[in-house]
């Protein structure tokens, strides 16, 4: 693969229904293309916390994929009310979801640490008011290696 790969994925946001479907999508396109299972399960579960933060809180946005040679790229942006405090919101067991949203079983605060742990690098931009940008890259490790 000499060009990068790029997938993008709408997330729609308060849909609990549609939620996970951009990760689902990028593991079987992963998958299809070859790539190690640890890469893909590194990948989607990065994608996954980041599609379910952006439809508890942000009201969706939009995930890009860019499949490079040496790195997945990951970049999910939206519109939201932003982050306030992201070395806070950062820690385990920290959340800010409302009750309705913890009854169905989301929002326990791990989302962001789960999102650094599946990663090898990740960078979070956010603007109160504004809304979010997190980029997350997965090394892809050489044949071998």
């Amino acid at each position: 693969m000499s060009e990068p790969v790029v997938f993008t994925y709408p997330i729609d946001g308060n849909n609990f229904t549609s939620a996970g479907g951009a990760s689902v999508a990028v593991k079987q396109n992963l998958r299809a293309l070859g790539f190690p299972d640890d890469v893909v399960r590194r990948v989607s579960i990065a994608m996954y916390e980041g599609e379910i933060n952006m439809v508890i809180h942000a009201h969706g946005g939009t995930a890009t994929v860019t499949v490079g040679e040496d790195e997945i790229t990951i970049v999910l942006a939206d519109r939201g009310p932003g982050i306030a405090d992201v070395e806070r919101a950062m820690q385990e067991g920290y959340y800010t979801a409302p009750d309705n949203i913890r009854a169905l079983g989301f929002g326990a605060g791990m989302g962001l640490p789960n999102m650094r742990r599946y990663t090898d690098e990740m960078r979070i931009d956010s603007v109160v008011g504004t809304g979010t940008t997190v980029t997350m890259k997965v090394r892809i490790p050489e044949e071998g290696a």
